[in-house]
């Protein structure tokens, strides 16, 4: 039971460290227009 425990506790890390270097590779594309909105006054409390 306890080298069952240590592999999944092995395997969680692996996925976990490569799930974080994944995100800190991954070139995110820059959004390709830009969006602007008004929001009325009357939406927000005094």
């Amino acid at each position: 039971m306890n080298k069952i425990a240590s592999i999944i506790i092995i395997g969680a890390l692996i996925v976990l460290f490569g799930g974080g270097l994944f995100l800190a590779t991954w070139e995110i594309p820059v959004p390709a227009m830009e969006i602007e909105r008004t929001i009325s006054n009357d939406r927000f409390p005094r």
